[in-house]
């Protein structure tokens, strides 16, 4: 048995713990956190959560970590209301309330990642729309809103602290794939943690693309609708999170 199965096995045999965590969806939110922080989405900060598998009104997402060191004993279940399901739980993530009001308003979204990706942050600062020009990211044509937080809850310090601000997050992101958040990152769903994984990577990985091609003064060829559409689903980014695995595995 894997390290981080034994890690469950162990935790769901103390008394009080709730019925087991999925060992499976564990080890693959585990990985999610690890790939994002070696490719340079995730720092000490953002994080990625995944509807839980056994009840699509709860979300499994770590503690108060940064995501390079999330281990499976650190993954915790909420409900919608941002509350841990376990009575003895950890402190969590102070904006767990991104996820849980994505999720409740996305019956369609699997999961999600929350991202301070530096190349993003010029996008939602500066009213210049963040669009693709690399088939990568193609599902970024499906246009990219902003949240302006001081709409929502006027001058705060930018984190999404309640429910209140994570539903005005949700409906600004409405039934796209991705928003940014100005002056603080961005947030991305999508149907699958493999998906979302790849998305947040090549989003941050088209800003930078798309701020190098409009320095050099010339207009940008952006894909169109059309070519947009057609690319956006890619393999599912199974290759990338094949790929992001494997330089995962390597640093074992």
């Amino acid at each position: 048995m894997k390290p981080q199965m034994l890690v469950l096995a162990a935790l769901s045999a103390l008394p009080g713990w709730p019925q087991a965590l999925n060992p499976a969806q564990v080890t693959e939110l585990v990985l999610a956190n690890h790939i994002l922080a070696h490719e340079g989405v995730l720092d000490a900060y953002g994080h990625v959560s995944v509807r839980d598998a056994r009840n699509p009104t709860h979300f499994l997402l770590a503690s108060h970590l940064a995501a390079g060191v999330v281990t499976a004993a650190d993954i915790l279940e909420y409900d919608l209301d941002s509350k841990p399901i376990r009575a003895d739980a950890p402190t969590g993530y102070t904006e767990r309330f991104i996820h849980s009001e994505i999720y409740r308003a996305r019956p369609d979204v699997m999961a999600v990642v929350h991202c301070h990706a530096p190349d993003l942050i010029p996008f939602s600062v500066t009213g210049i729309a963040l669009r693709p020009v690399y088939h990568m990211a193609a599902f970024l044509g499906e246009g990219v809103p902003v949240f302006e937080i001081r709409d929502a809850g006027g001058v705060t310090d930018m984190l999404i602290r309640n429910p209140d601000l994570g539903h005005a997050l949700a409906q600004t992101l409405g039934n796209k794939p991705a928003a940014l958040m100005r002056g603080h990152g961005a947030v991305v769903v999508a149907d699958s943690l493999h998906v979302v994984v790849g998305r947040a990577y090549y989003m941050n990985m088209n800003a930078h693309l798309q701020q190098q091609a409009l320095l050099m003064g010339r207009p940008v060829s952006y894909l169109e609708t059309e070519e947009a559409r057609k690319a956006a689903p890619q393999d599912g980014f199974e290759r990338f999170w094949n790929y992001g695995k494997s330089q995962v595995d390597m640093r074992k």
